[in-house]
């Protein structure tokens, strides 16, 4: 055995797994892994084994250059290949509709469509716990994952709220649709926040911090909604503009309920 071989994570930070054996004992041992890193043009040896099982388990792979890695483990002998491993597991939608049964409330669930910013997504499952909210969903690429930084920016939200991580996001919409759940997009030209309803079954989509949400995604959903800006920067950030649509929810839901 390489006596430089990284084996532990706590050498590197929080849910950083660096070298091939380490990496590959995580994925045997059903760790949840967020993404895997490879180094560019490594094909020899091992990794061509682990990007393989990747693949096979679903987990995200992206190439980077070796500064990349050496930075993500502090300089450590990673060998050409890092694992971000998930703050915890992933929940499914499954566990997000027996939850709002077991409370014997409409389904309210938010969709994050692209975000890459971890503080705006742990923002998000911050709110949408305190709102009550029975899950939030994001998509397997192209958007933070369930890291460290996000878990550390929720608060400890993620502890309390189920989060789920799906292929495709507009599959996932008409599954909802399918089963009697509202899908709004909130974006701009939409109906006004406070004239839609959201106190039956309803997921809320939040777009990324610089395109919004996708045309796709969009044209999925049963209708848009819109937040006033009275104010010369023309959006909101993701995660107040979650946080409002969030109590508007709540709001109705109070007052239905009286």
């Amino acid at each position: 055995m390489d006596n430089h071989e990284p084996n532990r994570e706590a050498d590197y930070g929080a849910g950083i797994i660096a070298g091939r054996n380490p990496v590959s004992e995580a994925m045997r041992s059903g760790r949840a892994i967020d993404c895997l890193y490879v180094s560019k043009g490594q094909q020899a040896g091992q990794i061509p084994v682990l990007i393989a099982k990747a693949k096979q388990l679903g987990i995200p792979i992206k190439e980077a250059d070796q500064r990349k890695l050496s930075h993500m483990c502090n300089g450590a002998n990673h060998q050409g290949i890092v694992a971000v491993a998930a703050a915890r597991e992933y929940s499914s939608l499954e566990d997000m509709l027996s939850l709002a049964e077991e409370r014997g409330e409409p389904p309210l669930l938010i969709i994050c469509d692209g975000l890459e910013d971890p503080h705006n997504l742990g923002a998000i499952i911050r709110s949408a716990e305190c709102a009550g909210a029975h899950g939030v969903i994001i998509p397997k690429r192209r958007s933070v994952g369930l890291t460290y930084a996000v878990s550390k920016a929720s608060a400890g939200a993620v502890e309390y709220i189920p989060v789920a991580r799906v292929q495709n996001l507009s599959s996932l919409i008409e599954d909802l649709k399918s089963r009697g759940i509202w899908c709004f997009a909130a974006d701009m030209d939409g109906s006004p926040w406070d004239k839609t309803d959201f106190a039956g079954p309803t997921a809320l989509v939040i777009g990324s911090e610089g395109k919004g949400v996708s045309r796709l995604v969009k044209e999925k959903c049963d209708g848009v909604v819109s937040l006033p800006v009275r104010g010369r920067v023309n959006s909101l950030n993701a995660s107040v503009a979650a946080g409002v649509l969030c109590y508007e929810a709540v709001r109705q839901r109070t007052e239905r309920s009286r």
